[in-house]
């Protein structure tokens, strides 16, 4: 059996990685040239799901890389007000989420998590390589236009590439993104709606004089939430990176460090246009604005940023999943169920579907190899009994984010009044804690803190 995975992503190469191992006839094919392709350095904090997904579909080798390069990351979400310190802390960690050595919580930048994924594979075209230097590898063809699929008189999958080229599969997956080409064919009617939000994110290398001007849970990989009194939400983690990012060093080479990546959420009508037109540094002089009544420390993080590291994300999902009939064409990740950042389970969401795949792909291995004239049924019901069981986790997800991403930027003053009362009650009846918050644990300091002026 043979199948065609368009995209080179987290989720299509998780995937391809599993396929691969179980000896699978696998592809990659991917628009961006192997050079271009690298994502942007921000990072991911990988849950449960992602972790088992990773570890049961990748070879040891980029097993091995992820858990080197990862830092363990707290499932701690804090919430700050701007000016008085901590409001609450939730605590979701358990303890296996702090033992278990595959499903404890990390974080890993997507850069380190990418080139654990490409670990293994090859380049199709590539010049010069040998038999020997082919062998067993997972193929990636680089800069293949993914252009349209058709179905030859076998039931097979055609797929044709801009460059004029087709090849033929038994399954044609599409990984290739929030705006995938296969789902436009596939799903017509299915398109993302624009939530009327948009983030700014920044990074900024976290050396020991930032470090020294934050609070501590800024910097402990815990997640943080910074809830004004009025509009807007911002955002701040901390991620460990095997890149170059810290200052240069007395050898001329740059150390290997931790970054702090923070992000302010709010409507586009609060812009000074749409924002997705500004530049960095008019972006940083915006959120400057906005945060010019808050403590020095929070002021500190955006002026430490540099402009060619803020960037616009506009915010946008999908509707939620209805059913629609199989076929021997399927979807995964951003491509069938693209969400809002602010669940923090996209990435995690996608890696999951990879192994779900794989793990009915191989449940349905002893019909797909049996000589058949009716394979395209045979690989439809494996791929019914997939989006069967990706639906409702993915719908669940698309609702958790859109939410979070509707609560943080409502401008009315009640609600987030309502919220931050919330917060310090639920710490205080556990109660009323666990049914707002679904989680075992949520503290309040006492006393508050100042953090500065």
């Amino acid at each position: 059996m043979r199948v065609v995975i368009i995209g080179a992503g987290l989720g299509g190469l998780c995937l391809a990685h599993g396929l691969h191992g179980a000896g699978f006839e696998v592809a990659v094919y991917e628009r961006d040239t192997r050079a271009g392709a690298a994502p942007a350095s921000y990072g991911i904090h990988l849950n449960a799901d992602g972790l088992r997904a990773l570890h049961a579909c990748l070879p040891d080798r980029a097993w091995q890389h992820i858990t080197a390069r990862a830092i363990p990351a707290r499932h701690v979400v804090n919430f700050h007000d701007p000016s008085n310190g901590l409001l609450a802390t939730l605590d979701f960690r358990t303890p296996e989420n702090a033992t278990d050595p595959i499903t404890s919580r990390r974080a890993v930048t997507r850069g380190d998590l990418r080139d654990a994924l490409l670990l293994g594979t090859r380049d199709a075209a590539a010049d010069g390589a040998t038999a020997q230097d082919l062998r067993g590898k997972l193929p990636i063809h680089w800069g293949k236009t993914f252009s349209s699929y058709s179905q030859d008189t076998d039931g097979r999958v055609v797929v044709a590439f801009a460059d004029g080229t087709t090849t033929t599969c038994d399954l044609l997956v599409g990984a290739d993104g929030s705006n995938s080409r296969v789902r436009g064919q596939r799903l017509p009617a299915l398109a993302r709606r624009d939530l009327g939000i948009l983030n700014v994110a920044g990074r900024v290398p976290l050396t020991s004089e930032l470090q020294a001007t934050l609070p501590p849970q800024l910097c402990d990989t815990s997640i943080n939430n910074i809830v004004p009194a009025g509009q807007g939400w911002m955002f701040a983690s901390t991620w460990a990176t095997g890149h170059a990012i810290a200052p240069l060093g007395a050898d001329g080479n740059r150390a290997a460090g931790r970054y702090l990546v923070w992000a302010w959420a709010a409507r586009r009508d609060t812009y000074p246009s749409s924002g997705d037109d500004l530049t960095g540094e008019q972006l940083k002089k915006h959120v400057q604005q906005e945060i010019r009544d808050w403590a020095s420390p929070f002021r500190d993080l955006v002026a430490a940023t540099e402009p060619a590291d803020i960037g616009p994300v506009p915010l946008r999902t999908m509707p939620p999943l209805e059913e629609w009939e199989p076929d021997n064409v399927t979807l995964l990740g951003d491509a069938i169920h693209n969400m809002t950042p602010m669940g923090g389970i996209g990435a995690n969401t996608a890696l999951r579907d990879a192994d779900t795949l794989r793990t009915l792909l191989l449940e349905h291995r002893g019909t797909l190899t049996r000589a058949s004239g009716d394979r395209r049924a045979q690989v439809t019901a494996a791929v019914g009994d997939y989006e069967k069981r990706m639906r409702p986790y993915a719908n669940a997800a698309l609702a958790l984010s859109t939410k979070n991403a509707e609560r943080a930027t409502n401008p009315a003053p009640l609600p987030r009044s309502i919220f931050r009362t919330l917060l310090r009650a639920a710490a205080r009846f556990p109660l009323l804690q666990r049914r707002i918050f679904h989680t075992p644990h949520l503290t309040v300091p006492a006393p508050r803190t100042r953090l500065g002026a």
